[in-house]
């Protein structure tokens, strides 16, 4: 009951702040004097490692939130064309790249460590039982809202979560398709999908070993309307209870298979927490659209990511979360809030992540962005640095490393015609920085504006946690 009467005392006392509110009316713009970053698709799934910048020119967006126009200010006509019926901005030589995509959240946590010791079996089913209550959801969804809103003031315009608590995030999805509230776009999982008492289990997870129970679950999350189902195909760290269990293989293939066909009959995605590469083989097999975090690679698993039969577009990507490994294997354990078992087999699995995600970029695979953002010391507005370490321990260019978590997460998640790159037509999903983040990363770290679908959020200042910037600075 320790941990119920800790998080019933905490949803009492915590203050979210209630963030202000911004407008939903699309409001047509134009932005003068800014350089373009350019980021081009290159062979497979990686971009080029060349990007480039258009210097000095406009960009318009209208009263869709489309990006309407891109031209050199020079060009006066167009831009006296637009006069009328556009409100004006001087970006006075900021740099301007398409939003930032995070393709594997969590957003039931800040990131600043694991809460209140929740890593045990039993601890967790305490705090599920809490937050199924009226005040619990409540708490659920204050957190939610915050967590989501600091991802938007750092800069990301469209989050895929990868296992929630309940269906919070397809709630607040709603509410900001409806117009009623500014945010990201949001792709939500709801609950995992997970053996009983496996990785997730049963804090995120929905359990179950038979095929009814695999049918029932999986038909639950499409009758909540869920764009990405999510499969704990084996073990993980922070949960972990024994040294071997994070990779060790959960479920079965023929289950995987069973989840991945009736998600695509729905036209709905499959993500899959693998760790091993046994376990990624056999989601691989079973057809799954993404893999998170991964592991080594073989010639089966290779050609599995390049030509997959079974997934949704015919091939595989890998979501390496390097923003989640790393931390683990190399900061304070205690400020972490993890067991001497999680840390051993972090750096196990750790170690053959590195090895899988180089030999995933040497062969050009397709390599996306997510943070596994609400792990330890991986908070909500640091999306910035996963860029930063697939160039320095995977060896991206910078431009690779923008292009990943844009145009390539974009394809990744069947949203290329939607956003992912400063194309006429598309959404007006935008990043305005004060520095050439193809010089310098952490450019993208404190954005002076971001357009989220058209809607610009002024002076974004997302909330930081000091202490956990300075660790993450010795990585």
């Amino acid at each position: 009951m320790e941990i119920t009467n800790k998080l019933a005392d905490l949803s009492a006392r915590i203050k979210v702040t209630a963030p202000a509110k911004l407008s939903t009316e699309h409001v047509p713009f134009v932005i003068h004097h800014a350089n373009l970053v350019r980021t081009l698709k290159g062979i497979d799934g990686l971009g080029l490692r060349e990007g480039s910048i258009a210097e000095d020119h406009s960009l318009a967006i209208d009263a869709q939130g489309l990006i309407e126009d891109i031209f050199p200010s020079s060009d006066q006509a167009r831009a006296q064309a637009l006069s009328d019926g556009h409100k004006s901005i001087d970006a006075q030589g900021r740099y301007i790249l398409p939003g930032l995509i995070n393709a594997h959240a969590h957003v039931f946590g800040s990131g600043k460590g694991i809460p209140l010791g929740i890593n045990t079996k039993d601890s967790q089913a305490m705090a599920k039982s809490f937050l199924q209550t009226v005040p619990g959801q409540a708490f659920l969804r204050k957190i939610t809202e915050s967590n989501i809103r600091q991802a938007l003031l750092s800069g990301v315009t469209t989050l895929r979560t990868v296992g929630d608590i309940a269906y919070d995030t397809v709630a607040l999805r709603n509410r900001i398709n409806d117009g009623e509230t500014v945010g990201p776009r949001i792709l939500a999982s709801g609950p995992l999908l997970a053996i009983h008492g496996g990785h997730g289990a049963p804090l995120i997870a929905l359990e179950g070993d038979s095929e009814e129970e695999i049918i029932s679950n999986v038909h639950q999350l499409l009758d909540h309307g869920v764009d990405v189902i999510k499969i704990a195909a084996t073990g993980g760290v922070t949960d972990s209870q024994v040294l071997g269990e994070a990779g060790q293989p959960q479920m079965t293939e023929e289950n995987m298979r069973l989840i991945c066909q009736e998600a695509h009959k729905a036209g709905v995605m499959v993500a899959a927490h693998a760790q091993s590469l046994e376990g990624t083989k056999r989601a691989l097999k079973a057809g799954v659209d993404t893999i998170e975090h991964g592991s080594t690679l073989d010639q089966e698993v290779t050609a599995l990511y390049r030509k997959n039969p079974n997934s949704l577009r015919g091939w595989s990507a890998v979501i390496p979360t390097l923003s989640a490994m790393l931390p683990t294997v190399s900061l304070d354990q205690d400020g972490l809030g993890m067991s001497d078992v999680a840390r051993s087999n972090s750096a196990q699995v750790g170690e053959n992540l590195l090895t899988g995600l180089r030999e995933a970029v040497a062969k050009n695979l397709h390599v996306g962005v997510g943070t596994d953002s609400a792990m330890p010391y991986v908070t909500q507005y640091n999306t910035w640095r996963e860029l930063d370490y697939l160039v320095r321990y995977a060896g991206m260019a910078p431009a690779q490393a923008i292009y990943a978590a844009t145009g390539a997460n974009a394809e990744i998640l069947g949203l290329d015609q939607v956003t992912g790159s400063l194309t006429i037509g598309l959404a007006a999903d935008l990043l305005v920085v004060e520095g050439n983040p193809l010089d310098d990363l952490r450019a993208l770290d404190k954005p002076a504006l971001v357009v989220a679908g058209g809607i610009p959020v002024w002076r974004p200042h997302a909330k930081h946690f000091p202490a956990v910037d300075q660790a993450l600075d010795t990585i």
